[in-house]
């Protein structure tokens, strides 16, 4: 029986979904108990994390070029990262962190290796099971953010603008699902998508996000 792209992604996304439990910091921070200086931190990588994700994004919408759903599903990628960017530098200011902080910070390697993987898979992935391996990551994200927002204007007195960032993920995207589910359609049309290195390349993914986060964790108890 031939399958949907909207069955293959809500499919993917069931099996890849994370352990609750898994991110460690997301608790303290939605009860207002973790330090100022880790949500600092947050800033920090995700500029890092958000530059490097833009250009393998864009990479992949070059592979993408006889691809035409798989190119704009990459493109609009690229232009929320470039729209995330903007917004962070609120998030950042309202964290304390200065430009002389900006420049002097060192990012954490189990952070940035979320962003060294998605590198990888625009060098070598096959784009459209690039597509199909992204749905799960950004559904844990997107609620990620939701609470984050939520809980920085409750606990830590933040504003509508120093929430923007995690605003601009919180909130579903009708425009970036329909292009996810044009790129997979055209997948399975072509013959191009391999579901079973889909979910490889998904799990690794997940298993980066889930690093990123327990590294802030740990740098938490540091404090």
């Amino acid at each position: 029986m031939t399958r949907t792209a909207r069955e293959v992604l809500d499919t993917t996304t069931g099996k890849l979904a994370p352990d609750p439990h898994a991110n460690r910091l997301l608790p303290l921070i939605a009860r207002g108990a973790a330090r100022t200086a880790t949500l600092a931190a947050l800033a920090q990588e995700q500029r890092h994390v958000i530059a490097a994700d833009r250009r393998a994004f864009l990479h992949l919408a070059e592979r993408s070029r006889d691809r035409p759903a798989g190119a704009a599903f990459f493109g609009i990628l690229a232009e929320g990262e470039a729209v995330a960017q903007d917004r962070l530098d609120a998030y950042a200011a309202a964290c304390g962190v200065d430009e002389a902080e900006t420049a002097a910070y060192e990012p954490l390697a189990d952070c940035q290796a979320y962003p060294a993987y998605v590198a990888w898979l625009a060098l070598n992935g096959e784009p459209t099971d690039v597509v199909l391996a992204l749905g799960p990551n950004f559904a844990a994200w997107g609620g990620y953010c939701a609470t984050i927002g939520q809980a920085l204007r409750r606990h830590y007195g933040f504003d509508d603008t120093a929430c923007g960032f995690f605003d601009l993920f919180a909130e579903p995207s009708p425009e970036l699902d329909q292009r996810a589910r044009a790129a997979v359609q055209e997948g399975l049309d072509t013959g191009r998508l391999d579901e079973t290195r889909a979910h490889r390349y998904g799990r690794l993914l997940q298993s980066y996000e889930a690093m990123f986060w327990h590294a802030l964790w740990e740098l938490d108890g540091k404090g």
